[in-house]
């Protein structure tokens, strides 16, 4: 079997734009694939509930431009899943949209752009409920409850390589995802070249953050895969970096309790009896990788609710003994706030920086504290009005706490921020949740359109 080759400029699209010398190191190398993954949950649920994108356009804009004009150039395809930062239909219209109109810019030829969507009709999921269908919760969740549904706002299905192997099929050459594994995105390419699963689902595993599974440590740098019959090689682009035995081994097993198995869509990938070489400076050679095939074919589910209009505040203390006091003076605080508000119906949350040196809420001020605090304070409530006025009581209240031993003083507390700011709604997850498919495509609607001239 030939060997396939995939390069990754970038462990999240959009985030902070790619590093374009090592990007094209390894265009030059004249990979098969050119694949990135532009979504994670890691951005929290504000995104998703309120359907909007947590990186800037003209990042996002960069990314999908050098990625395009590549792989336009070396005719081959291009693989983009969880478009916009959270794989929303509006996020995959928008991604198709950048891509047509930076075709249009650089009079590119025609092309097919295979996308599909990944969102999740609410009532779908009452009617699986309705029926009896269990929606399993993940991390020591409950299963899902018709409460929790009536809370969300908006729902997304994780894909697996399905949607993606579908569309290249069909000769696709861009292909814009909804949600997706970041594992399935190079996986399914991999896959629809003939090699393994538990190849592809290694490679994609070790290539969705790009170089971070290269040391030293450098974000946004280019990582090449290949894949031959029973092995996988990662190379670092960046001159400055190298894909060492460990670096690749630690990046494979960062994100599990159990280190050594990667659950997937459709089975788990088990590490426990891979073999890691370094092949020279730049590259390591992996072997012995295995796929174990689910008995159950299940989706995961994300889903966001709105909890509330959000305003912030910011109080500055550098007298000694109110720092000593910060647990008193916020105490404080939030009775004023209590007395006005009640103990129900909002949400008023205190983070302190410089803390023994860190944020939280931790145990008292020590003799190597920091001379110096700052109080973020988040209020949360239905209407914008009455989020303010308790931000503005929470915040305020802290320069009128009332310490032992202070006597007549102006006030203790050095700087309080005298107008409150509004900032984003609040949002929490609703769903992290699984449910069994018959269909591996049910969740995933595939279409196909075209860019170019």
């Amino acid at each position: 079997m030939e060997s396939t080759k995939i390069i990754c400029p970038n462990g999240h699209l959009g985030f902070a734009p790619l590093k374009t010398a090592s990007f094209r190191i390894g265009v030059e190398a004249k990979p098969d694939f050119i694949a990135c993954d532009s979504g994670s949950n890691d951005v929290g649920p504000g995104p998703l509930g309120s359907d909007t994108s947590t990186s800037p356009l003209a990042w996002q804009t960069h990314d999908l431009e050098e990625m395009l004009l590549a792989a336009r150039e070396l005719g081959v395809p291009m693989v983009i899943g969880s478009a916009g930062d959270t794989g929303t239909n509006s996020r995959v219209d928008l991604f198709v949209s950048i891509i047509q109109d930076i075709a249009k810019k650089h009079l590119l030829p025609k092309f097919k752009i295979g996308y599909f969507y990944s969102e999740v009709d609410k009532e779908y999921l009452r009617a699986k409920m309705q029926k009896g269908t269990p929606i399993n919760g993940l991390d020591e969740r409950p299963e899902l409850t018709e409460a929790q549904l009536n809370a969300t706002d908006r729902i997304v299905a994780m894909a697996g390589v399905h949607p993606f192997k579908v569309l290249l099929d069909q000769g696709a050459d861009v292909i814009i995802g909804g949600r997706s594994s970041d594992s399935a995105i190079f996986a399914a390419a991999v896959m629809s070249r003939g090699h393994s699963e538990a190849d592809a689902y290694y490679l994609g595993k070790v290539l969705e953050c790009a170089s971070f599974c290269a040391e030293p440590y450098g974000g946004k740098e280019t990582v090449l895969g290949e894949v031959k019959s029973g092995e996988v090689l990662v190379t670092a682009m960046s001159p400055e970096q190298q894909c060492t035995v460990a670096s690749v081994a630690g990046h494979a097993m960062y994100e599990r309790s159990n280190p050594y198995h990667e659950f997937v869509a459709g089975g788990m990938l088990d590490m426990t009896k891979c073999n890691y070489e370094q092949v020279n400076e730049k590259t390591t050679r992996i072997s012995g990788q295995e796929f174990i095939p689910a008995e159950e074919f299940r989706v995961k589910l994300e889903g966001a609710g709105k909890t509330g209009e959000r305003f912030i505040g910011i109080a500055g203390i550098r007298d000694p003994y109110t720092i000593e006091n910060v647990d008193k003076v916020i105490d404080w605080a939030k009775t004023q706030v209590r007395d006005k508000f009640g103990d129900n119906g909002y949400e008023l949350h205190y983070n302190v920086y410089g803390k023994n040196g860190v944020m939280g809420d931790l145990e008292p001020i020590k003799e190597h504290s920091s001379h110096e605090l700052c109080i973020v304070v988040q209020a949360v409530a239905p209407t914008a009005e009455i989020a303010e006025e308790i931000c503005i009581t929470g915040t305020r209240q802290m320069f009128y706490a009332r310490l032992e031993n202070v006597k007549g003083t102006a006030g203790s507390v050095s700087f309080v921020l005298d107008e409150v700011v509004q900032t984003s709604p609040a949002y929490v997850w609703t769903l992290n949740h699984t449910i069994a498919v018959e269909d591996s495509l049910e969740l995933f609607p595939t279409h196909m359109t075209e860019g170019g001239v």
